[in-house]
């Protein structure tokens, strides 16, 4: 009877630190689900990639090819002809206005190499590449487009290959949501460690097998 008066006595002896435990437990679980929620999506897809850039060799990818060729009218080819050699300038308004009514293909703003017989413009993309090319005497023009499927699209936007600034800024926003989440999920982990035995060797066993793969095995 003796220790259930003493508690009845002073509730805080029993339970010290009850009330700053269970303020840091509720800000932990919600950082921890709000980061769960802005992760899962990119978790899954970056799931995914990784294992089919791990068996790129086995998944095959057929690459399918769009070629296009036009003619540039002479008034628009004396505007390429007055330009002088240089790399990294667009094509004129004018000429790019005319490719996307003729081929279909938006170069508007697109960096070109200039040479004395052609301008060459390098369009790359997540799971293909494209190119154009514009012959500064006959004012010929050809486009060339290779996608190479589904997989090879999803595999560049993992290593965020030619897939634009926008791109860039979502796999860092999405890395900072991934320490977020990682780390809470520690802290909670050790809150409730004391009743769960196996906390500490999981994660123990987390972090020495990668290393143990990396030493033996990675040369």
């Amino acid at each position: 009877m003796e220790p259930a008066k003493q508690s009845r006595d002073n509730p805080g002896t029993a339970h010290r630190g009850g009330p700053r435990r269970a303020f840091w437990l509720k800000q932990l679980h919600q950082w921890h689900w709000i980061s769960s929620a802005l992760c899962l999506v990119g978790m899954l897809l970056f799931a995914f990639t990784g294992f089919t850039l791990n068996h790129a060799g086995q998944i095959e990818a057929k690459a399918q090819t769009v070629h296009r060729n036009a003619q540039l009218p002479a008034p628009l080819l004396k505007v390429l002809a007055a330009e002088d050699e240089r790399k990294g300038v667009a094509l004129p308004q004018a000429v790019a206005d005319w490719i996307d009514g003729s081929l279909d293909v938006d170069v508007a703003g697109r960096a070109g190499d200039w040479s004395s017989d052609e301008v060459y413009l390098s369009m790359p993309r997540p799971g293909g590449d494209a190119w154009l090319s514009i012959d500064r005497e006959s004012g010929k023009v050809e486009y060339e487009r290779s996608t190479r499927g589904v997989v090879a699209y999803l595999n560049d936007l993992h290593k965020g290959r030619h897939a634009g600034a926008a791109w860039g800024w979502f796999i860092d926003v999405f890395a900072l949501a991934c320490v977020i989440f990682s780390v809470t999920g520690l802290l909670l982990l050790k809150m409730h460690a004391a009743q769960r035995g196996a906390t500490w060797p999981l994660v123990a066993f987390g972090l020495v097998l990668p290393l143990l793969l990396a030493l033996i095995f990675i040369h």
